[in-house]
């Protein structure tokens, strides 16, 4: 298990690795129609462009193995800088009946989720933003003692409260905005708060507060970006030193990085998502010739099942949204093949991004594990589950 030595020094190494290479992978590659960072890295675009669609999506998936980016970047050292153990302590596998509700994967992210948590641990338990109280009922039934869970919307306490109940389980979901400043009264030494999957501000709430209050924390981050801030400021002091020392900075925009891989996601999404990155950058070629201006123009996300029948749908949709007039005549298929074009460069281009994914979360997740050993707290970082299962899954824990 890593010791605090041993993480502020991986917290260190990543810092420096980040900050260095991060006018390498914080350009977005589609918002630019040159190369971003092709005279800081000769030969490294080029490269990108002769790499096989098979290369490109084995990079995508396994960006450390076998790099060819090696000879420009640091892959093995940012390889070994993420390499973390597994915490999980309790492989016994809970029955499928309790799983009655909730989704097959959600219900083996919670399976594993709660191995982290030790059945004889003596303190109290408490979940933070615990929606249907799934990992509540699910810890309850387990160790056969009461479980509190806080969750902001009334239908999903009310539901889960109806589920606790049913099921017999001594489970109480309290309605409770985790923002608000009597949130802190629910935390005190002696109880265990866990939060599997609490996203930007609300996980960073719960650090803080435990931080001040003296609680233990089982956490697993997520959606880092979710946060009020424009621009980010590490929870640590250590964190801020180390930003400052090295130059990294890091906005809201940098933090989405952390949480964009998608090993989960169903084929039929994937091959959505592809066509939709791809009429999206057609349209950025049309746009930029009917306004004159060589400029990227963000358009909005377009809920999955609601994407126009066609491309040139897509592009009125995308004008009318965006104010601009198209022409009356446009050569759909000419745009069209370029978006599809310039899709397969921007894949091979970002793999210089994916390379520096999980380094960017691992760094996130020690900064936060840093807030709480400055608090006097004993840490320990790892993982919970495989990532095909959810790329989400770091977890600190407090001992």
């Amino acid at each position: 298990m890593p010791s605090e030595p041993a993480l502020e020094a991986r917290f260190t190494a990543l810092t420096r690795l980040l900050a260095e290479a991060q006018s390498l992978w914080r350009p977005l590659p589609f918002q630019h129609r040159e190369v971003p960072w092709g005279e800081r890295a000769p030969g490294l675009a080029e490269a990108l462009m002769a790499l096989s669609d098979d290369e490109t999506d084995r990079l995508q998936a396994s960006p450390f193995d076998a790099s060819p980016l090696a000879a420009w970047l640091p892959v093995d050292a940012l390889a070994e800088a993420v390499e973390l153990p597994r915490l999980a302590s309790d492989d016994t596998a809970l029955p499928d009946a309790w799983g009655e509700g909730i989704g097959a994967r959600k219900w083996r992210q919670i399976q594993a989720f709660a191995g982290c948590v030790a059945p004889d641990d003596a303190a109290s338990l408490l979940e933070w933003c615990a929606g249907k109280g799934h990992l509540s009922r699910t810890l309850a039934r387990r160790d056969g003692r009461p479980v509190t869970g806080l969750e902001w919307q009334a239908s999903l306490c009310e539901a889960g409260q109806a589920l606790a109940e049913r099921q017999g389980q001594p489970v109480r979901l309290h309605r409770q905005d985790v923002m608000a400043e009597d949130a802190g009264d629910w935390l005190a030494p002696g109880r265990r708060v866990a939060a599997l999957h609490a996203c930007g501000d609300l996980h960073a709430r719960l650090l803080e507060l435990a931080a001040e209050r003296g609680a233990a924390v089982t956490l697993s981050p997520c959606c880092y970006h979710r946060t009020e801030a424009v621009d980010y400021r590490a929870l640590s002091a250590r964190g801020r030193a180390l930003m400052a020392e090295h130059g990294l900075t890091l906005s809201r925009e940098d933090l989405a990085m952390a949480v964009q891989e998608t090993v989960t996601a169903p084929q039929g999404v994937r091959r959505h998502r592809r066509r939709a990155n791809a009429w999206r950058l057609g349209f950025d070629r049309l746009q930029r010739e009917v306004r004159g201006r060589d400029e990227y123009l963000p358009v909005p996300s377009c809920a999955y099942g609601r994407l126009p029948d066609d491309f040139a749908g897509f592009c009125r949709w995308a004008a009318d949204s965006k104010g601009v007039t198209l022409p009356d005549v446009v050569d759909w298929a000419s745009f069209e093949a370029a978006g599809w074009q310039r899709q397969t460069e921007v894949e091979r281009l970002e793999l210089v991004r994916h390379l520096f994914r999980r380094p960017l979360e691992v760094w996130l997740v020690l900064d936060r594990a840093w807030r709480l050993v400055e608090a006097g707290q004993r840490v320990r970082l790892g993982t919970f589950c495989e990532r095909e299962l959810t790329p989400r899954n770091l977890l600190l824990e407090t001992c």
